[in-house]
């Protein structure tokens, strides 16, 4: 640990208490939980544990705690649309920062708490992964309760998870002398070996590192500045210089990438002599693998725990998810089949961390598979392929009321549009055409279009292509109302 003294201490009274403002990292790609996990749709939009995703439960689980005040979500430009939607379908209004480049946890909050200084106030950022599963809300919230005052008086406090075996996947913390509620940090542990591991969970002295943080926002930037100013000045000129878009904040390019990139816990909790850790027993799950979502679930009689049109004869102890078909098994023990529309992916529970070489080589064949599911999501709906071959694709496109495609054309590719739901507005050219159900129009090569669903309810229509080129990125944005024109 670092001895220096510092002087930025001002101890606040309780009813002088400045609001907790929750602060959500929402970037990561969550590649261990391939095929479902996806580049273009990771693990904290997915709902793996019931009716809400990830990111949608850490924001429901502060529901009803005190003194919260507006969220700041940290994403990027890919998931930008997906976080804007996922927050608005459970009600809640947020700042939506835009990381112009990734550079880890330290600038990113470094920007955040920039953000949150406008005005000059200095709230407590309570800084949550939005990828976590936590089960009992309750203890989750007597924790953070337990923090404020520590944070309030300038310390950071940070919260250790108590470990429930020798996790060899976890980073720890050894705690030092006593503090009320809490425990000094002597230091901060890398991931061990498993008797190391084993040690550390007989001593009692060492906790998870979960990656959750409540700090003034004045004081971090304060003591980062210290630590490392080429994080905090870079990031301060890039929310100085940040522009709104639509409901989003984007950070200026240039200069949050002039930012070293480091983590928080580097950058500024190893070296700093006011963490402190305050113990949490809350059903934490960081679901880093396909084995480790099991301790989060319910399992039936035999063991398995099974989520889709599933059949499991005599077989035990397994994770089966089923997407989008039946799944059959007969004999399996402690296995792992995850199903999805365009890959499936078996293997032994204990060797899911391997997932990740799966990922590393459809990245070197360049497969669509790592980026994204037939199903994809758009500001505008989704779309879903269907059947695909050579010099034709099939999809199965759904337009939210009021919403719109952009005005573009495509230089490789024809369109044939046949609507089976809601009504269509289109423009083709110079025509503007109103379709409906079961009427079509066709899209030559080359011609300006544009598809929009002035109705009530969603509109459904199928879409045909034919070329000799059909990627994504065959379309030339003309105008778009979600700042994807080029």
């Amino acid at each position: 640990m670092n001895n220096n003294t510092h002087n930025e201490n001002s101890p606040l009274p309780a009813h002088n208490q400045p609001p907790v403002v929750p602060v959500l990292l929402c970037g990561g790609s969550g590649t261990r939980l391939w095929p479902l996990s996806r580049s273009q749709y990771p693990k904290q939009f997915l709902r793996l544990l019931g009716e809400h995703s990830l990111l949608q439960a850490t924001l429901l689980r502060l529901q009803g705690f005190p003194g919260l005040g507006r969220p700041v979500l940290i994403t990027n430009e890919a998931h930008r649309f997906l976080v804007a939607e996922q927050i608005r379908e459970i009600g809640i209004e947020a700042d939506i920062l835009l990381e112009p480049a990734a550079r880890n946890t330290a600038p990113a909050l470094a920007a955040a708490a920039q953000w949150c200084r406008r005005g000059g106030q200095s709230p407590l950022m309570l800084v949550l992964p939005s990828d976590h599963v936590v089960t009992d809300i309750a203890a989750f919230q007597e924790a953070v309760a337990l923090a404020l005052p520590h944070a309030a008086a300038g310390r950071f406090a940070t919260f250790g998870i108590t470990p429930e075996r020798p996790e060899t996947g976890y980073g720890y913390i050894h705690r030092g002398a006593a503090i009320a509620d809490g425990f000094a940090i002597d230091r901060f542990v890398e991931k061990p070996d498993a008797d190391t591991a084993q040690s550390y969970l007989d001593s009692g002295e060492y906790y998870w590192n979960s990656g959750m943080f409540l700090f003034r926002a004045d004081r971090y930037l304060q003591t980062l500045n210290r630590l490392a100013p080429e994080i905090t000045e870079p990031a301060r000129t890039a929310v100085d210089h940040a522009k709104l878009d639509l409901d989003f904040v984007r950070l200026d390019g240039e200069s949050f990438s002039a930012c070293r990139a480091d983590s928080i816990d580097y950058a500024l909790m190893e070296k700093t002599d006011d963490g402190i850790v305050i113990p949490l027993t809350a059903g934490w799950n960081d679901i880093g693998a396909w084995d480790t979502l099991c301790r989060s679930t319910s399992a039936d009689f035999y063991g398995n725990t099974c989520e889709g049109d599933v059949i499991a004869h005599d077989s035990t102890n397994n994770l089966i998810r089923a997407e989008s078909r039946l799944v059959a098994t007969i004999g399996l023990t402690d296995m792992v089949i995850i199903e999805t529309a365009d890959a499936v992916l078996i293997a032994p529970k204990n060797r899911t961390q391997e997932v990740k070489a799966i990922v590393e080589k459809l990245q070197k064949d360049g497969r669509t598979e790592i980026d994204l599911h037939t199903h994809v999501h758009r500001p505008w709906g989704s779309y879903q392929g269907i059947v695909q071959g050579d010099r034709y694709q099939v999809k199965r496109i759904t337009v939210k009321p009021g919403k719109q495609l952009s005005l573009q054309k495509h230089h490789h590719r024809a369109e044939h549009w046949i609507v089976v739901k809601g009504t269509a507005q289109v423009t083709r050219g110079e025509e503007i055409l109103l379709l409906a159900e079961n009427e079509s129009t066709y899209i030559p090569l080359g011609v300006v279009h544009r598809l929009e669903n002035l109705g009530k309810i969603d509109l459904e229509m199928i879409e045909v292509q034919s070329g000799g080129y059909l990627g994504e990125d065959d379309i030339v944005r003309l105008e778009d109302v979600y700042g994807r024109a080029k």
